[in-house]
Protein backbone atom coordinates (compact mmCIF):
# COMPACT_ATOMS: atom_id res chain seq x y z
CA UNK A 1 0.00 0.00 0.00
CA UNK A 2 1.47 3.42 -0.99
CA UNK A 3 2.29 5.61 1.62
CA UNK A 4 0.75 9.18 1.34
CA UNK A 5 0.44 11.29 4.42
CA UNK A 6 1.84 11.20 8.13
CA UNK A 7 0.77 12.70 11.28
CA UNK A 8 2.35 15.36 13.88
CA UNK A 9 1.54 17.36 16.79
CA UNK A 10 1.38 20.48 16.18
CA UNK A 11 3.37 22.81 18.61
CA UNK A 12 2.72 23.35 22.20
CA UNK A 13 2.39 27.48 21.44
CA UNK A 14 -0.41 26.14 18.75
CA UNK A 15 -1.69 23.47 21.60
CA UNK A 16 -2.49 26.42 24.05
CA UNK A 17 -3.83 28.66 21.61
CA UNK A 18 -6.70 26.09 20.39
CA UNK A 19 -7.36 24.97 23.88
CA UNK A 20 -8.04 29.11 24.95
CA UNK A 21 -11.60 28.65 24.98
CA UNK A 22 -11.12 25.90 27.42
CA UNK A 23 -10.29 28.19 30.35
CA UNK A 24 -11.56 25.45 32.91
CA UNK A 25 -8.16 24.20 32.81
CA UNK A 26 -4.49 25.23 34.01
CA UNK A 27 -1.55 25.48 31.98
CA UNK A 28 -0.28 22.46 33.26
CA UNK A 29 -3.40 20.49 32.83
CA UNK A 30 -2.94 21.57 29.61
CA UNK A 31 0.67 20.65 28.82
CA UNK A 32 -0.01 17.03 30.43
CA UNK A 33 -2.84 17.09 27.84
CA UNK A 34 -0.73 17.88 25.28
CA UNK A 35 2.05 15.00 26.15
CA UNK A 36 -0.80 12.73 26.47
CA UNK A 37 -1.97 13.57 22.92
CA UNK A 38 -2.49 10.26 20.29
CA UNK A 39 -1.51 10.01 17.22
CA UNK A 40 -4.52 8.89 15.02
CA UNK A 41 -3.69 5.39 14.00
CA UNK A 42 -5.95 2.25 12.59
CA UNK A 43 -7.41 -0.07 14.74
CA UNK A 44 -7.21 -3.00 12.06
CA UNK A 45 -5.16 -3.84 8.78
CA UNK A 46 -7.95 -3.59 6.76
CA UNK A 47 -9.06 -0.11 8.81
CA UNK A 48 -9.90 2.45 6.24
CA UNK A 49 -10.40 5.14 9.13
CA UNK A 50 -7.72 6.98 11.47
CA UNK A 51 -9.14 7.29 14.69
CA UNK A 52 -8.88 10.66 16.36
CA UNK A 53 -8.31 10.82 19.69
CA UNK A 54 -10.18 13.87 22.26
CA UNK A 55 -7.15 15.12 24.70
CA UNK A 56 -9.63 15.60 27.40
CA UNK A 57 -12.67 14.47 29.22
CA UNK A 58 -16.04 15.68 27.80
CA UNK A 59 -20.17 15.22 28.21
CA UNK A 60 -22.55 16.71 25.62
CA UNK A 61 -26.17 16.28 26.29
CA UNK A 62 -28.47 16.30 23.50
CA UNK A 63 -28.34 19.51 21.64
CA UNK A 64 -24.59 20.56 22.74
CA UNK A 65 -21.77 21.12 20.81
CA UNK A 66 -17.92 21.32 21.29
CA UNK A 67 -14.95 22.26 19.30
CA UNK A 68 -12.11 19.55 19.93
CA UNK A 69 -8.81 20.94 19.33
CA UNK A 70 -7.23 17.49 18.51
CA UNK A 71 -3.49 18.80 18.39
CA UNK A 72 -3.11 16.72 14.95
CA UNK A 73 -1.90 18.37 11.76
CA UNK A 74 -1.71 16.03 8.74
CA UNK A 75 1.35 16.19 5.84
CA UNK A 76 0.10 13.97 2.46
CA UNK A 77 0.71 13.99 -1.05
CA UNK A 78 -0.63 17.03 -2.98
CA UNK A 79 -3.43 14.95 -4.76
CA UNK A 80 -4.87 13.74 -1.72
CA UNK A 81 -7.74 15.06 1.10
CA UNK A 82 -8.15 14.39 4.38
CA UNK A 83 -11.77 13.52 5.32
CA UNK A 84 -13.29 13.60 8.81
CA UNK A 85 -16.27 11.43 10.12
CA UNK A 86 -17.56 11.13 13.47
CA UNK A 87 -17.02 7.31 14.42
CA UNK A 88 -19.84 5.26 13.69
CA UNK A 89 -20.57 3.58 16.67
CA UNK A 90 -21.23 7.19 18.25
CA UNK A 91 -23.17 7.91 15.48
CA UNK A 92 -25.15 5.27 15.52
CA UNK A 93 -25.23 5.40 19.32
CA UNK A 94 -25.66 8.92 19.77
CA UNK A 95 -26.32 10.88 16.85
CA UNK A 96 -22.87 12.32 16.80
CA UNK A 97 -21.98 14.35 13.86
CA UNK A 98 -19.70 16.93 12.63
CA UNK A 99 -21.19 20.30 12.31
CA UNK A 100 -20.09 20.19 8.90
CA UNK A 101 -21.23 17.33 7.82
CA UNK A 102 -17.76 15.68 6.55
CA UNK A 103 -14.93 17.30 7.17
CA UNK A 104 -12.05 18.10 4.71
CA UNK A 105 -8.86 18.75 5.25
CA UNK A 106 -6.28 20.02 2.00
CA UNK A 107 -3.19 18.90 1.84
CA UNK A 108 -2.65 22.74 1.99
CA UNK A 109 -3.58 23.17 5.28
CA UNK A 110 -0.51 21.50 6.80
CA UNK A 111 0.99 24.62 6.35
CA UNK A 112 -1.33 27.39 6.99
CA UNK A 113 -0.59 30.15 9.60
CA UNK A 114 -2.08 27.57 12.46
CA UNK A 115 0.23 25.03 11.62
CA UNK A 116 -2.66 23.49 9.89
CA UNK A 117 -3.86 22.16 13.63
CA UNK A 118 -7.01 20.30 12.87
CA UNK A 119 -10.22 20.96 15.03
CA UNK A 120 -13.75 18.73 15.22
CA UNK A 121 -17.00 20.24 16.10
CA UNK A 122 -19.33 17.81 17.03
CA UNK A 123 -22.92 18.03 18.40
CA UNK A 124 -24.78 15.02 20.00
CA UNK A 125 -27.83 15.38 17.94
CA UNK A 126 -29.80 12.50 19.68
CA UNK A 127 -33.71 12.94 19.47
CA UNK A 128 -33.44 9.84 22.59
CA UNK A 129 -32.22 11.93 25.38
CA UNK A 130 -29.07 9.82 25.39
CA UNK A 131 -25.84 12.12 26.62
CA UNK A 132 -22.47 11.37 24.89
CA UNK A 133 -19.44 11.02 27.50
CA UNK A 134 -15.91 10.10 26.56
CA UNK A 135 -13.04 9.85 28.47
CA UNK A 136 -9.67 11.97 27.57
CA UNK A 137 -7.75 9.95 25.02
CA UNK A 138 -11.25 8.00 23.69
CA UNK A 139 -11.62 7.77 19.74
CA UNK A 140 -14.53 10.02 18.56
CA UNK A 141 -13.89 10.61 14.91
CA UNK A 142 -12.28 8.86 11.72
CA UNK A 143 -10.02 10.38 9.14
CA UNK A 144 -10.03 8.44 5.78
CA UNK A 145 -7.42 9.81 2.91
CA UNK A 146 -9.18 9.97 -0.59
CA UNK A 147 -7.22 10.94 -3.22
CA UNK A 148 -8.98 13.36 -6.46
CA UNK A 149 -8.56 14.55 -9.13
CA UNK A 150 -8.81 18.37 -10.90
CA UNK A 151 -10.49 19.07 -14.27
CA UNK A 152 -8.58 19.84 -17.52
CA UNK A 153 -9.47 23.64 -16.93
CA UNK A 154 -8.74 24.12 -13.40
CA UNK A 155 -7.32 27.42 -13.54
CA UNK A 156 -6.64 27.37 -8.97
CA UNK A 157 -3.94 29.88 -8.13
CA UNK A 158 -4.58 30.87 -4.86
CA UNK A 159 -1.80 30.26 -1.88
CA UNK A 160 -3.57 29.34 1.70
CA UNK A 161 -1.97 31.02 4.35
CA UNK A 162 -4.92 31.31 6.71
CA UNK A 163 -6.41 28.32 8.90
CA UNK A 164 -10.31 27.12 8.89
CA UNK A 165 -12.53 28.32 6.29
CA UNK A 166 -10.10 31.36 4.94
CA UNK A 167 -10.28 30.12 1.39
CA UNK A 168 -13.26 32.10 1.40
CA UNK A 169 -11.65 35.56 2.59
Amino acid sequence: MKKIAKFEKVSIEQFKEGMADFSQYSEAEVVKMYEDIIKPARATVASAGYDFHTPFAFTLKPGETIKIPTGIRCRMDEDYALFLFPRSGLGFKFRLQLNNTVGVVDSDYYGANNEGHIFVKITNDSNEGKVVDLKAGEAFAQGIFLQYGITEDDEADGIRTGGFGSTTK
